[in-house]
C-alpha cells in the first residue's frame, strides 16, 4: 500500500501518523458501558470530518449493561475508506478506564509499532505491549475540572498531542458543538479544558 499521509509530525513526543505503511489510522477506544467511549470516537471522526479526512466511527458492545467491558472504533483516511470490520490490530490503542488494564483481549492485535494511551496516574507496566506507551492521569483531570469521573474527552487531548492525527483546534470545536446544547456552557467548558490540561499533560 502507499505510504499514509493522514496527519502530522509530532516534535514532542516523536510519533508520526503519518509513518504508517498504510492508507488510514485506525483507533480501538477500551472502556465501559456509558463511560463515554462511543462519544469520544464519535468527537475524533467528527475532528477528522472537519479537516476534511474520510472517516468512519462505531461501537462493539458486549454484553447489553451499563459498566460492561465495550470497544469503539475509528479510522481516519485521505481516501475512501472500502472495509467496516472492527479494528483487529490499531495504530492508537485508547484506554479510558484501569480497571480494564487487566482485560482478557486489551493488547490483541498490537505490535512493536502501536501506540497506547491510557488513563493512569503512573506509567504502567504491561509485560504483554511490545509497543509505546503513553499515560495521562484522565481520572484526576476530570474529577478536579467536571466533577465527574467522566474521563473519554480527557483522553482525546492525549492522543491529538501524540499523534497529530487531528488539530487541537478541530477538536475543541466539534466538543463545543456536541456538549453545548446538551450539557451547557460550564461543563462544555470543563471539557475543553480537560482536552487541554491532556494535551499538555501526557507523558511517555
Amino acid at each position: 500500500m502507499a505510504k499514509k499521509t493522514v496527519g502530522k509530525k509530532n516534535s514532542n513526543l516523536g510519533v508520526k501518523t503519518d509513518d504508517l505503511k498504510k492508507d488510514y489510522v485506525e483507533v480501538r477506544f477500551h472502556g465501559r458501558g456509558g463511560q463515554g467511549a462511543k462519544t469520544a470516537a464519535q468527537l475524533l471522526a467528527e475532528a477528522a470530518l472537519l479537516e476534511g479526512k474520510e472517516i468512519q466511527a462505531f461501537p462493539e458492545y458486549g454484553p447489553e449493561r451499563g459498566g460492561a467491558p465495550m470497544k469503539a472504533f475509528v479510522r481516519i483516511s485521505n481516501k475512501p475508506i472500502l472495509t467496516s470490520q472492527p479494528v483487529v490490530s490499531p495504530d492508537f490503542l485508547l484506554v479510558i478506564d484501569p480497571t480494564l488494564f487487566s482485560l482478557s483481549g486489551l493488547f490483541d492485535g498490537t505490535d512493536k509499532d502501536t501506540v497506547m494511551i491510557v488513563n493512569s496516574k503512573t506509567k504502567p507496566e504491561f509485560p504483554n505491549f511490545k509497543g509505546k506507551l503513553f499515560y495521562v492521569d484522565a481520572t484526576g483531570i476530570a474529577l478536579s475540572e467536571l466533577k465527574e469521573n467522566r474521563t473519554n474527552t480527557v483522553i482525546l487531548g492525549a492522543l491529538v498531542k501524540v499523534s497529530g492525527v487531528v488539530s487541537l483546534k478541530s477538536l475543541v470545536k466539534v466538543t463545543e458543538n456536541h456538549f453545548l446544547g446538551k450539557i451547557g456552557s460550564e461543563k462544555t467548558k470543563a471539557n475543553i479544558k480537560m482536552i487541554t490540561r491532556a494535551f499538555d499533560e501526557v507523558s511517555e
